[in-house]
Parts: C-alpha cells; sequence; structure tokens
C-alpha cells in the first residue's frame, strides 16, 4: 500500500474510533434516537436527489436502513447513554466481526476454521475482563445493548453481500433514508414529546458539531474513502487495520473524558484484538511465516 493511502487508511480508523466519544458528547443535550435519526437524515439529505438508486432490489436497500440505523447505531446510542464509556463501547463494537462469522455460517454455510473458533474464544476470554472493571465506565445494560448493536452490524454486513452492490456510497445514502423515521416514531413512543422539547430547548454547540462530525468525516466520507482503498487493495491489506479503531476509541475516550485506562482494560483490549487478529487473519499470518521460513 502507498504510503499516502495507508496515512489516509490510518485517518479513518482514527475518526471512527474518536466517534464514540463526539456520540457521547452529542447525548449530553440530544435524547440517543433522536440523535441517531438526525444523523441518518443529513446522511440521506440532500445527498439523495443528487445520486442515482443503486441498482439493488427495495428490500435490500429498506432493511439495511433499517438495520443499520435503528439496530446498530441506535442501540449503540442507548448503550453509550447508560454511562458505557466511548472507549469500552468502540471495543465491544469490534465482535461484529465474530458475529458476521457466526452468521455467515448458518446463512452461506461457510464452515467455521480452527482460527475463527480460537480467535473468538480469546476475545471472549477479554469480553469476561471487562466484568472485573470498577470505575464505572461499564454498565451491565450498556454491554448487552452495545453486543447487541454489534449483531445488528453483523446482519447489516450480511444484508449488503446479499444485495452484492458495488454502489457502495449511493447504497449507504439511500438506505440512510428509512433510518430516520423509525427512530424518530421509537423516541415519541418511548418518551412522548420529552425529547423533542429538549432537542429545541437544550441542543448546544457541542451537538451541533456531534452530528456533524457523524454524518460527515464519520459516516460519508470514512466510508467513501474506506471502501475505494478496498477497490485498490486486498481485503487482506486493507482489513487488518481496522483492528486500531478500539484503540483510537480508548485514546478519544481519555482525551475527551480523562477516562481512566486501568490494566484491566488494556488486558481486556488486548485480548480482544488478539481474538480479532487470530479469528481474522490467523490462517494468512500461518501462510506468510511459512513461505518466509521457506525462502
Amino acid at each position: 500500500m502507498k504510503l499516502h493511502h495507508l496515512l489516509l487508511a490510518i485517518l479513518i480508523t482514527a475518526i471512527w474510533g474518536v466517534n464514540f466519544s463526539v456520540i457521547k458528547l452529542g447525548l449530553n443535550s440530544v435524547d440517543p434516537l433522536i440523535l441517531a435519526g438526525i444523523r441518518f437524515t443529513l446522511c440521506a439529505l440532500p445527498a439523495l436527489f443528487f445520486i442515482r438508486k443503486p441498482d439493488v432490489q427495495w428490500r435490500y436497500i429498506i432493511s439495511y436502513g433499517l438495520v443499520f440505523g435503528m439496530g446498530l447505531w441506535g442501540l449503540v446510542n442507548l448503550g453509550i447513554k447508560t454511562g458505557l464509556s466511548a472507549g469500552i463501547a468502540s471495543l465491544l463494537l469490534q465482535f461484529s466481526a465474530f458475529f458476521t462469522i457466526l452468521l455467515g455460517s448458518l446463512v452461506f454455510k461457510e464452515s467455521l476454521n480452527r482460527y475463527q473458533i480460537a480467535g473468538f474464544t480469546i476475545a471472549c476470554t477479554g469480553l469476561l475482563s471487562i466484568v472485573f472493571i470498577t470505575d464505572g465506565s461499564v454498565t451491565l445494560f450498556g454491554t448487552l445493548l452495545v453486543l447487541a448493536g454489534a449483531t445488528a452490524w453483523s446482519i447489516a454486513n450480511i444484508i449488503n453481500k446479499q444485495a452484492g452492490t458495488k454502489q457502495i456510497f449511493a447504497f449507504l445514502v439511500w438506505s440512510s433514508a428509512f433510518s430516520p423515521l423509525p427512530l424518530f416514531l421509537l423516541d415519541w413512543l418511548v418518551n412522548g414529546t420529552s425529547g423533542y422539547t429538549a432537542l429545541v430547548n437544550h441542543i448546544d454547540a457541542r451537538a451541533v458539531l456531534s452530528i456533524l462530525f457523524q454524518v460527515y468525516p464519520n459516516t460519508l466520507f470514512g466510508y467513501w474513502v474506506w471502501n475505494s482503498l478496498l477497490k485498490q487493495y486486498p481485503l487482506s491489506t486493507v482489513a487488518p487495520l481496522s483492528l486500531l479503531v478500539p484503540v483510537f476509541g480508548i485514546l478519544g475516550s481519555m482525551v475527551i473524558f480523562g477516562e481512566d485506562i486501568s490494566s484491566v482494560k488494556i488486558l481486556a483490549l488486548l485480548l480482544i484484538i488478539s481474538g480479532l487478529g487470530v479469528g481474522l487473519y490467523g490462517h494468512r499470518l500461518k501462510s506468510f511465516l511459512r513461505e518466509k521460513a521457506l525462502n
């Protein structure tokens, strides 16, 4: 990978990692579901009027929008609102990689190899270690919500794969149009008009900047650049860099919120990232080392 492309990829992982702290800033004055609804409204509009509909069936566009908007980011926002730290949320969401593999084995009849099983076991050990974090940055309900969001992300990945579209940006924009109304309606059903009243009366500059960051650098720019790199380079070259997301997520939480990084958090981070590394790239790493040994 060319140096400027490598730096660009690292920049995207940094944006995605810091985004969890940015979400937490927005949640200070905006309800979680409303925040997600505004985010996807701006992802869809006005771009929807300038980008042609992707050449895929409506059911894929609609289902992806609902699962990605409500199931993933609606749940992640709710999880962070419960008190879960931005850094821990960014770490837990990486379980979507394993959930995608597990779902793929069911939907596409893809068999699990020993590296995936070993990696999942290592990562689960890291997840269990989070239980011993007692500094207030972890909540049980928040953890369950983000893990549910990770499951939703894996379902969204399956929908995306079944859609088979190469028009990634158009697919993202058009599917985003189906996220806001269910999110706004669900918030109204749960909280009545209180969330909208608070939005009008208490929204501040931090919330506005939070929304703009989530929409433009994080979602539209980030996914456009990432998928452009995936078209230029092998998946095995680009994908491993995503393991940097929770690293930047925890660093961002340290800088913005002064989150304490205890030895238990470091252990959980190392175990989960190691598990992801083994599960996703263990076979390739073994083949690479074998080739080096033969040469």
